[in-house]
């Protein structure tokens, strides 16, 4: 039989948010993220801004792999208490913000990409109209 999955209520989630006991809300789902903060890649700030609110957009914007998906599960305390009068972020918010982030690094690479292109291509010409003479 599988245990119930307790309820976290907002009073809880914007209690737990000290260094010593933090609590991130991620897409309906609480989790308690207070040993993992020291190793965070992107460092304990961006993890501490979150507090007490819903960070699924955050959690998005920034394209987590599926590897640190996958530490999630371990870190779970519960479900988000539904009809408290806190608005979650809707899972299609996410979805348009991963998918404008994946727009915008695509375009960022042509940004470096095209005008080497052009810098290759100009010194390649360069190179074959006065070198072979």
């Amino acid at each position: 039989m599988a245990t119930p999955t307790k309820i976290v209520t907002l009073d809880e989630l914007r209690a737990n948010k000290s260094r010593d006991n933090f609590f991130i809300l991620i897409h309906g789902k609480v989790y308690n993220v207070t040993k993992f903060m020291d190793e965070h890649p992107g460092g304990d700030e961006v993890i501490l801004a979150e507090g007490g609110q819903d960070a699924t957009e955050a959690f998005e914007d920034v394209g987590h792999s599926d590897e640190a998906r996958a530490l999630l599960p371990a870190m779970l305390v519960g479900d988000f208490e539904q009809g408290s009068g806190f608005q979650l972020k809707s899972g299609a918010a996410a979805a348009q913000a991963t998918r404008v982030s994946g727009a915008v690094e695509q375009g960022s690479n042509l940004m470096y990409f095209l005008p080497l292109g052009f810098l290759g291509a100009y010194f390649a010409y360069r190179y074959y109209t006065t070198g072979s003479a």
